[in-house]
């Protein structure tokens, strides 16, 4: 198991997680501080220990980004909050295929807290549709330019009550609002999203999923 050290705290207008220095932390437990309170501070780390800088974690994003045909991506810093990063709900549609295809990352987007030391916790998931409506991930994102975004992941039992698992992408919810208020935004868009996507797959014919 992988050992990770946290060696900064940056406080800014991206959401981050206070984490003491010199604490070691696992790779599962640095992820779980990444992706359920979406602590751009960390990502930073992250990158830095993956790539030895950011700047070079940034290049291999962007290759992953046309490996996988994200041809409307660019990324520009590790957390996503500088407005250079820009995307598209097509594009991060075919990024949530991939990452949920790993069952760690599944399993982590999953929960709806996590105990992590050296941090004020328990740290809770932004995304709280978990646990609703067959919600199961994935990653929620907000700043008053962008307003709110989330990539989601729900289970959806068909005719023959096989879940399938289905995937979507909703952005620039209230843009130029409180990020609070385009989070809240996001998750209400999305709730009513997933809840109709529910009900298409439980009436239609299994072979058309």
């Amino acid at each position: 198991m992988a050992q990770i050290q946290l060696v900064d705290h940056l406080i800014g207008a991206e959401s981050t997680v206070a984490v003491e220095a010199g604490r070691r932390l696992s790779e599962r437990q640095v992820l779980e501080l990444m992706l359920l309170p979406s602590a751009g501070n960390v990502a930073r780390m992250l990158a830095r220990w993956d790539a030895g800088s950011e700047e070079a974690f940034v290049r291999k994003m962007n290759a992953v980004a046309q490996d996988l045909g994200m041809v409307n991506t660019s990324y520009a810093d590790a957390s996503g909050i500088v407005p250079e990063t820009v995307s598209t709900s097509e594009d991060q549609l075919k990024l949530a295929r991939q990452v949920m295809r790993d069952p760690v990352f599944r399993s982590v987007v999953a929960e709806r807290e996590a105990e992590v030391p050296g941090t004020p916790g328990p740290l809770g998931n932004t995304n709280t549709l978990l646990g609703q409506d067959g919600v199961v991930g994935v990653k929620t994102g907000s700043s008053s330019p962008a307003g709110g975004n989330l990539m989601w992941a729900a289970t959806a039992p068909d005719r023959t009550g096989h879940d399938r698992l289905v995937l979507g992408v909703v952005l620039h919810q209230r843009m130029g609002g409180s990020a609070q208020q385009g989070l809240e935004s996001v998750l209400d868009t999305s709730r009513a999203l997933i809840q109709s996507v529910r009900r298409w797959v439980a009436g239609a014919e299994p072979a058309t999923h």
